[in-house]
């Protein structure tokens, strides 16, 4: 482990610590945490009560911004979700997708004429695909295929530094 990752994890560490202790004394911080069904809402909490520990192993500091590396992109501002062409050809496109606690807009479904294929980067999801599909949380390293006019939607993503996605679209 590199000097840097340790001072971040033991930073880490320190947080989660200095967050149980002001659990010790504090009924409604307890009960508060008690009542969060989520990671995202318990780094969420803790963020509102002065606690950073929402980054996850290997994320960088969110706000640097390095057009060589993918995990270096900017977050977007909170509630929204951007995309950037990485490479296009013939009938194919590869988009680098960040979002921010984004969410589709309640009765909205994405209804795609491409095939398309998503790779979680980093943070984690959650879709919602309409019909038997159900409800999919997704991690780094989760992929999936979505076929054309499969109805589906983001039912959440994380908070900053975000959830980053890389998402190839093509017709067959």
């Amino acid at each position: 482990m590199a000097e840097h990752d340790l001072i971040r994890f033991l930073d880490k560490v320190g947080q989660l610590q200095a967050l149980v202790k002001s659990l010790e004394h504090d009924q409604k911080r307890r009960d508060q945490l008690a009542s969060c069904s989520s990671h995202n809402q318990v780094v969420a909490i803790a963020q509102a009560w002065g606690f950073d520990i929402g980054r996850r192993w290997g994320e960088a500091v969110s706000g640097t911004d390095h057009a060589d590396n993918l995990f270096q992109t900017r977050c977007p501002p909170l509630g929204e979700e951007v995309s950037c062409e990485l490479a296009a050809g013939q009938g194919w496109q590869l988009k680098l997708i960040c979002s921010n606690a984004f969410s589709s807009p309640e009765q909205s479904w994405m209804d795609q004429s491409e095939m398309e294929w998503v790779l979680v980067l980093r943070g984690s999801a959650q879709l919602r695909f309409q019909g038997d599909g159900g409800v999919m949380d997704l991690s780094p390293g989760d992929h999936l295929f979505i076929p054309p006019h499969r109805l589906h939607r983001v039912e959440r993503s994380d908070p900053d530094p975000g959830t980053l996605w890389l998402a190839l679209y093509w017709h067959a």
